[in-house]
């Protein structure tokens, strides 16, 4: 399973509405006694706090930053904290993933490790350094090439707004996965449903797999059509992780709602990242219809990552496909629809076969690459300008 993996999608999560509902309080300042490897900065990361709030409070190292092993540092710690009881299927990753905190925050807040245990009934603290009500934020889901400033863009409020309410200072990388809040603004609800972070309609929730005898990883990620990296995300597991019969796995489940279209002929744009790849999952078959000729084949998801891997499901299939490409299989994309559960998906196709293949007797040696709104090449992570536009083309924009 070693080359399959390398395609494997990144882990992501769908953007949700917060619904937690809890009270929130706060702490006096604490003080911080200085011991040896000391920084200010590492300070900082260790309180989940910035430079600026010690230099505040501790305006005497503006100038000289020099600590002295033993000396005491005032720490803010307005952080607020909401209560959180642990349920059955609950993992700390779980829970930070689900109220958008991050898993050392989590972790660090309840005097957690990495491999401590949590059980149904258990009060967590979550931390918040923010006064924004959550009930008026939703969750968005980093993805490749997004920046602090692209986001709040994005939807429409300031790049402060948005540094804030995360508790991110100015110059911090975020990274792909990673889950910001975004405050919700009279503006920025019909941006997220352009953008396919939905605030509503969309949906998530949790169910459970109990192991049987002949399971594996791989082939469970597949039964429920969720990436093979969410899952062992999600159940704190790695690649070299060993399963046992009668082990209770957490398994996300997925409802994507259906977008409107300009026009019947058009297809729903939906971010690959946090809607397609789960409505197009691996091991789905479906029919592709190209946009310009309206000519139809079956296809099927054999694997993907940042985009679907996909191959003719039969021969003929494959002889229309080369057909629809003027005779010649090539790297030309076109604006396709893909078709699937009854509903029609803005999509974009190249046709030259290569690398893996799983369907061996539909005279295609190897699978085509189909792309779906924010997919990605796999060679550099970074959009394909003509891919995206036949997207937004079989779309409607």
């Amino acid at each position: 399973m070693g080359k399959k993996i390398k395609k494997l999608i990144v882990g992501t999560t769908l953007a949700v509405t917060l619904f937690t509902s809890t009270v929130s309080f706060n702490f006096a300042n604490q003080i911080h006694t200085v011991v040896n490897g000391d920084t200010l900065w590492k300070i900082s990361q260790q309180y989940n706090t910035s430079l600026d709030e010690i230099y505040q409070l501790n305006p005497q190292y503006r100038s000289n930053p020099t600590l002295v092993v033993g000396s005491t540092i005032k720490i803010s710690s307005n952080t607020q904290f909401t209560n959180y009881t642990v349920v059955k299927g609950d993992t700390p990753w779980l829970i930070s993933n689900r109220l958008g905190v991050t898993l050392n925050e989590l972790l660090k807040a309840n005097n957690l490790t990495s491999v401590s245990e949590i059980y149904p009934g258990q009060v967590l603290k979550i931390p918040s350094k923010t006064t924004v009500s959550q009930h008026n934020t939703f969750q968005y889901t980093v993805v490749r090439n997004d920046t602090p400033w692209t986001i709040s863009q994005k939807f429409n409020i300031s790049l402060q707004q948005l540094l804030d309410i995360n508790n991110i200072t100015t110059g911090q990388s975020i990274y792909v996965g990673q889950i910001l809040l975004i405050p919700s603004t009279s503006n920025n609800n019909s941006v997220a449903g352009n953008t396919g972070q939905t605030t509503t309609g969309n949906s998530k929730t949790f169910t459970t797999h109990t192991v049987v005898r002949g399971d594996d990883l791989w082939n469970i990620s597949i039964q429920y059509g969720i990436p093979f990296t969410e899952l062992l995300q999600v159940n704190g597991l790695s690649e070299k992780s060993i399963i046992q019969i009668g082990q209770r796995l957490t398994i996300p489940v997925y409802r994507i709602a259906i977008k409107p279209t300009p026009g019947p002929q058009y297809g729903e744009l939906l971010d690959w990242w946090t809607e397609a790849q789960y409505v197009v999952p691996i091991g789905k078959v479906f029919t592709i219809v190209d946009f310009q000729t309206g000519k139809r084949w079956q296809a099927k998801r054999t694997i993907g990552a940042n985009h679907s891997d996909t191959e003719p499901l039969t021969s003929k299939d494959a002889a229309i496909m080369k057909d629809v490409w003027g005779g010649n299989y090539s790297w030309g994309t076109r604006a396709v629809i893909v078709e699937v559960d009854g509903r029609r998906l803005a999509s974009s196709a190249s046709s030259l076969p290569h690398d893996i293949q799983f369907i061996s007797n539909n005279n295609f040696n190897g699978h085509f690459d189909l792309y779906f709104l924010n997919s990605t090449r796999h060679v550099d992570g970074k959009g394909d300008p003509k891919h995206q536009a036949n997207v937004l083309r079989a779309g409607g924009k």
